[in-house]
């Protein structure tokens, strides 16, 4: 086991991210996103903002990022990043459903297209997925992995 030098310790959480996995006809729903100059791939996700449940930001995170409404099933998990230096993450993985058509709005300025992908067509661009949680909640996923919803709980006050 790893001791964390002093400084290490008390190096805050940099962010509390939500993302939304959503399966439709042997499909993923993903986002493609511009960051630094490259398209990367990545399951609609996004910070938790403040006051918001962990539910809010999902729900809001999907709606924002690929126009549509999603609705949570299940808890796919929960990943932690935690580099010696530079963002810790903390991702909350969560399963459910969309409503078949996307709404009219504008998609988040950062996303370039929201498309369902296959798990193949994922795996070819494994070279553009943002970060290794996106593989690793396919993973999960695929292998069943699921938890209530009801494990989430949250103080907004």
């Amino acid at each position: 086991m790893n001791t964390p030098t002093p400084a290490a310790s008390h190096r805050p959480l940099s962010a509390v991210t939500v993302a939304g996995m959503i399966w439709h006809e042997q499909r993923f729903l993903m986002v493609e996103e511009r960051i630094d100059g490259r398209v990367r791939l990545n399951q609609p996700a996004g910070h938790v903002e403040p006051g918001e449940t962990l539910i809010e930001a999902v729900i809001r995170e999907v709606r924002e990022e690929t126009r549509h409404a999603f609705h949570p099933e299940a808890l796919l998990g929960i990943y932690h990043s935690n580099p010696s230096e530079g963002a810790r993450i903390l991702r909350v993985a969560i399963c459910g459903h969309v409503d078949p058509e996307p709404d009219s709005g504008a998609l988040d300025p950062d996303i370039l297209a929201a498309r369902f992908f296959t798990h193949d067509e994922i795996r070819a661009r494994r070279a553009d997925l943002r970060s290794p949680f996106v593989e690793r909640c396919i993973d999960d996923f695929l292998a069943g992995q699921r938890f209530p919803l009801s494990v989430l709980n949250a103080f907004t006050e």
